[in-house]
Formats: structure tokens, C-alpha cells, sequence
């Protein structure tokens, strides 16, 4: 099964920039869709964006829609969350999830990785 790892958390200015990327050890790769979710202090888990198995179809939260861009490079097992205009409220903990396409919740889980952003 699909073991998701995040890398590339850190912190930044608001306005700044970072990226994020997700390593998954898994040959089959390609047979998953891919997601990232955050959780802010306090908060629950909320989606960010996806991207399904082959990078032809992408969603975004409205409010990161613009900003963010997710994107896979199948031939890696990886998958990136490119963060742009980075702002206070985007602090949290970011996670990657995949889920085997056709499945209805993503089933598995990264740890997370911190991304603070300051005003």
C-alpha cells in the first residue's frame, strides 16, 4: 500500500513562497489519486487540492484556488503543492493522502509537515 511522506515545510514571509513535495513508495503509483489537506492549531482538517491519478484533473479550496497549484510526476512517485502569496491564515500543518482510484476517502496518510508563514 501507498505510503505517503511530506517534505519541504518551513516558514516564510507573507508573500513568500514555498513548496511542497510528497514522496510515495509505491510501484503502482499511478493507480492512486492524490490530495493535500491542513489542519491549523485548534482547527479541523481541511482540504487544500487534488489531483487525480494520470494529472489531468485538479481541484482547489476556494481559498487557495489562484495561489496554490498541485502537481504529480508519476515517473518519481511524487506529487507537489507549488505555494504562492503565502499568507498568515495558510499556517498549519500540511498533509498528503492518497486514496486507489475509485475509492471514495483517502485512506492514506502522511505525517504532516509545519509550514508557519508571518505577517
Amino acid at each position: 500500500q501507498v505510503q505517503p511522506v511530506e517534505s519541504g515545510g518551513g516558514s516564510v514571509q507573507a508573500g513568500g513562497s514555498l513548496r511542497l513535495s510528497c514522496a510515495a513508495s509505491e510501484p503502482t503509483f499511478m493507480s492512486y489519486d492524490m490530495a493535500w489537506f491542513r489542519q491549523a492549531p485548534t482547527k479541523e482538517r481541511d482540504f487544500v487540492a487534488a489531483i487525480n491519478w494520470s494529472g489531468g484533473r485538479a481541484w482547489y479550496a476556494a481559498s487557495v484556488e489562484g495561489r496554490f497549484s498541485i502537481s504529480r510526476d508519476n515517473a518519481k512517485n511524487t506529487v507537489y503543492l507549488e505555494m504562492n502569496d503565502l499568507k498568515p491564515e495558510d499556517t498549519a500543518v500540511y498533509f498528503c493522502a492518497a486514496r486507489y482510484r475509485g475509492d471514495a476517502d483517502y485512506n492514506y496518510w502522511g505525517q504532516g509537515t509545519q509550514v508557519t508563514v508571518s505577517s
